[in-house]
């Protein structure tokens, strides 16, 4: 699956189906599109949906920040988009992508990487790479 981008005009149309909450703002969920692992969530605005969409390489927006942030900028964990889909309430997309590397800030493949159980949180998967190894500048 190769991801296709929209020409502009389309791409506007699209976007302008888009309900972002009070502070400009769409909920984004990432998917392995080859294995279905759900990666994690973030947040996108307008700016980082469309960049996303023309260049098939997923940006977000960063909340505590308050700027884009290109996956795997500092990290060099980046989602390469494979498709985007909009939920029926137009308030949501999932991404399709392929991750290359660890999702999480935390070093997982995942974020989700905690279940609840009745003895408490337990942790399904360590760290495969160390934090603090993640974030330095890659071009």
């Amino acid at each position: 699956m190769t991801y296709t981008p929209p020409d502009a005009p389309m791409l506007d149309a699209m976007l302008s189906a888009i309900k972002y909450d009070a502070s400009g703002l769409i909920a984004a969920i990432a998917q392995q599109h080859d294995t279905g692992e759900v990666l994690m969530i973030a947040w996108m605005n307008a700016a980082a949906l469309r960049e996303t969409l023309q260049t098939g390489r997923v940006c977000y927006y960063s909340r505590s920040r308050q700027k884009l942030w290109r996956k795997g900028e500092t990290s060099g964990q980046i989602q390469h988009l494979k498709e985007a889909r909009l939920d029926c309430d137009a308030d949501a997309v999932l991404l399709l992508v392929n991750q290359i590397g660890v999702a999480c800030h935390t070093g997982r493949r995942s974020c989700f990487y905690r279940a609840f159980t009745p003895t408490g949180l337990v942790e399904l998967m360590k760290p495969e790479i160390d934090p603090a190894q993640l974030y330095h500048t890659h071009g």
